[in-house]
Formats: C-alpha cells, structure tokens, sequence
C-alpha cells in the first residue's frame, strides 16, 4: 500500500511536484476539480486484466449454466441485428 508512507519516503523534489499538482488542481474551478476527482478515482478501482478475464470467465459459465437448464432461450445472431438495427432507426 502506497498512501501516506510513500509520500514520507519520496526525496524532496518528488515531494514539491506533488505540492504542486496539489495546488493547480486545488485552484481548478468547482466542475473541473470535480471531474478531476473522479477521473482520479475511477483509475484506482480499474480491475486487473486477470480480474476482468475471470468476471468474464464467471459469466460465460452462468450463462451456458441457463442455457442448459432451459432458464434462458439463445437468440441468433442475425436475430440480435435485426433488432438491434430495429432500434437504430
């Protein structure tokens, strides 16, 4: 974990570049600081490639699981085309 620790541990100069990040993005107007924030957060809870390979592993056997218990009925592909372009229009 980075978080405090790690700024005690930076040398001066990294230090004073932080300040200074800090400072400019502090003096942003309201609506900028707030995309900011999020833009911010957002890259903090990225899931891993192997987090995002397993969710998807995960739902590939949920859905194969309701197609053989019959939860589910498959739609072709040219059937999902036609309605997606259905709704295009």
């Amino acid at each position: 974990m980075r978080g405090v620790s790690a700024l005690l541990t930076r040398d001066r100069e990294n230090i004073r570049g932080y300040e200074e990040v800090e400072n400019e993005a502090l003096g942003l107007p309201e609506e900028e600081r707030a995309e900011l924030a999020q833009e911010l957060l957002l890259s903090l809870d990225s899931p891993s490639e192997e987090e995002i390979a397993e969710d998807w592993l995960l739902e590939a056997h949920r859905r194969a699981r309701e197609l053989n218990d019959g939860t589910v009925q498959p739609i072709s592909a040219e059937e999902v085309r036609r309605e997606a372009q259905a709704l295009l229009r």
